[in-house]
């Protein structure tokens, strides 16, 4: 596309609508007084963990151009409890959000822009142009390269405004924990738990409220040693004494912001890093190595199979660590987001956020489908769930019952699987011998992890900054069936074009030195949906056809497409990647091709 040809197509960026705003103050904000700042839309939910990525990226973007860029996050919710405003306060101070957010629960913004999957990243110029429009995560060098672009420019027109930010912070809060993460029992009946907010690991007497220790400074970072850094840590697992003691470590803690495992020795208290090399994983680097290969969000761990395996919740995988050999890998999945049980190399999960050995099996809770999953004899096998658009509070049969974004899980000592149903507010317990759900309790403030303490269960009650444990009474609930509703995108039956559109950011060039820099994906919910087009391919188009008799449904697109730096001595290499989940109408007056913008 010609210079020319792009400022004939500018277009004027779209109102910002919805609820209220956080991090203004109290203040509402509109394009026109954001005129002269470099404006990036951040499309967001906050149970989306590339979303999570892209909150990361931006930092540092955020820092470099100081109060000439304005990111705004426009959050869009999936699931029910995300549009509940005090739920997304909590979010926006849970995960550090550092400048103004947009609340549109009603997809007010979202529809405006035309987004279509989490996280969408729009750029808007100074003068309240749109620039540029990116789908997933993995776009910091385009971003740049496009920001400074903007900056230089406007800078020489005189239209850019460098100075004053209408991001207002919250004032500091005062409890003992910050959204605490996950939770395990110490020899000797102590609680070690994850004080993710605050950056740290806390040592708790059985009483779940006295502070006897604290391991990490509470400062945002990675040192290792004796004052130790972590970010955002979540899952922890004791070693077996005879590991302990031959590597060093008791302790394996999932430092999930740094996309690295740390061993803790829990006796001095010295941190190291174990497995991971701080880099987000975008691609496979070719070693076995555990400190060599690269990580994605670590949110669980579990020691099972004589080893740990990690909830690699970042790309929707499981992996294994061993501590002795020191080597780590994929242990479970493909990276495609969605649900699909089988062989452990074929299954696919979404988000896994919690883990529970329990002798042959390993008990999974994958957020993202709210299902209750399980590994046995190298297969992978869902309990309760039906997807990622079916979620509620429903007990019952296994094949009936629903939750909605479960994190934490845990075998009770009668068997019963307990789960943190973390945006129900309530734990759950799944019976694998009569394969019923069940509801123990529920009021709970975003529960994100259970613990078995003898004849006690204890929940880590997130958004309440505690530990508690709840009378686990049977409780009664009324049936709630959700299904996420987005705006169904009208096509024509029969053939369908799908274009992916992709653009390499400046100064980068698609990589085919392993083959094929691009990979499609498409599968469809119902599978009955697509007539032909399922499967994997390595274009960025192909021909879909749809079945007759099926007036909706939703077709599921995973897109990559690897680039690398064109002119560099030694060149990096990037991965862009995204997941879209596009609800459909087939009519007879809907479109012939569908198009998603993966970079443009």
């Amino acid at each position: 596309m010609t210079s020319s040809s792009k400022a004939q197509s500018r277009v004027r960026a779209a109102r910002l609508e919805g609820r209220g705003w956080l991090n203004t103050g109290g203040k509402r904000l509109d394009l026109g007084s954001l005129k002269g700042k470099v404006v990036v839309l951040d499309f967001w939910t906050f149970c989306c963990i590339n979303c999570l990525h892209v909150l990361d990226e931006l930092r540092p973007l955020e820092a470099k151009y100081g109060d000439a860029l304005v990111v705004i996050g426009v959050h869009s919710p999936k699931f029910e409890h995300e549009r509940d405003p005090e739920a997304l306060a909590a979010a926006v101070e849970r995960y550090g959000v550092e400048h103004p957010v947009l609340d549109d629960p009603d997809l007010k913004t979202w529809d405006a822009y035309a987004a279509r999957a989490w996280p969408t990243l729009v750029v808007v110029d100074p003068e309240g142009y749109v620039v540029s429009t990116m789908a997933g995560e993995g776009h910091v060098e385009a971003l740049d390269a496009i920001i400074g672009g903007l900056v230089a420019t406007h800078t020489a027109k005189g239209t850019l405004d460098p100075e004053g930010s209408p991001y207002v912070a919250a004032p500091p809060a005062e409890t003992a924990l910050r959204f605490p993460g996950k939770a395990i029992e110490l020899p000797g009946g102590d609680v070690l738990v994850t004080d993710s907010a605050r950056h740290r690991l806390v040592r708790l007497a059985p009483d779940l409220a006295t502070v006897k220790g604290v391991i990490g400074t509470g400062a945002r970072g990675r040192a290792d040693g004796r004052d130790a850094e972590f970010n955002e840590p979540q899952g922890l697992v004791l070693l077996p004494e005879e590991v302990a003691a031959a590597v060093g470590y008791d302790l394996v803690v999932a430092d999930t912001v740094n996309h690295l495992l740390r061993g803790v020795n829990l006796a001095t208290g010295e941190v190291a890093t174990v497995a991971g090399t701080g880099r987000q994983w975008r691609m496979d680097n070719g070693t076995d190595a555990a400190l060599g290969v690269d990580l994605s969000s670590p949110w669980d761990l579990a020691w099972f199979e004589d080893r740990v395996v990690v909830a690699m919740a970042g790309i929707h995988q499981l992996w294994y660590f061993d501590p002795a050999a020191g080597t780590a890998g994929v242990y479970a999945g493909t990276t495609v987001e969605s649900l699909k049980d089988g062989p452990l190399d074929q299954v696919w999960m979404a988000q896994p956020s919690g883990l529970a050995a329990d002798g042959d099996r390993l008990w999974i809770a994958d957020s993202e489908t709210s299902a209750l999953r399980y590994v046995e004899r190298g297969e992978m096998h869902t309990a309760v769930g039906q997807g990622l658009f079916d979620f509620g509070h429903v007990d019952g049969p296994a094949a009936e019952a629903l939750m909605q974004h479960p994190l934490g899980v845990a075998v009770l000592p009668d068997g019963r699987i307990a789960v943190a149903d973390t945006y129900n507010g309530a734990l759950r317990a799944y019976d694998p011998g009569t394969g019923e759900m069940s509801t123990l309790a529920t009021g709970l403030a975003e529960p994100s992890d259970v613990v078995a303490l003898g004849n006690r269960v204890a929940v880590v009650e997130s958004a309440a900054h505690r530990l508690a444990v709840p009378d686990l009474a049977e409780a009664a609930v009324a049936g709630r069936h959700h299904r996420v509703t987005r705006k169904r995108t009208k096509v024509a039956p029969g053939r369908l074009r799908l274009d992916v559109l992709f653009e390499p950011a400046a100064g980068q060039k698609l990589d085919y030195t392993f083959g094929s820099p691009v990979q499609v994906t498409v599968s469809a919910d119902p599978p009955q949906l697509l007539a032909e087009g399922a499967g994997r391919t390595e274009d960025l188009g192909r021909e879909l056809v749809l079945a007759d008799g099926i007036e909706q449904g939703v077709l599921q697109v995973v897109a990559q497409a690897a680039t690398c730096d064109a002119e560099a001595e030694h060149p990096a290499c990037h991965l862009t990647r995204q997941d879209w989940g596009v609800p459909v109408e087939i009519t007879g007056d809907g479109v012939s091709t569908l198009k998603l913008v993966l970079r443009s």
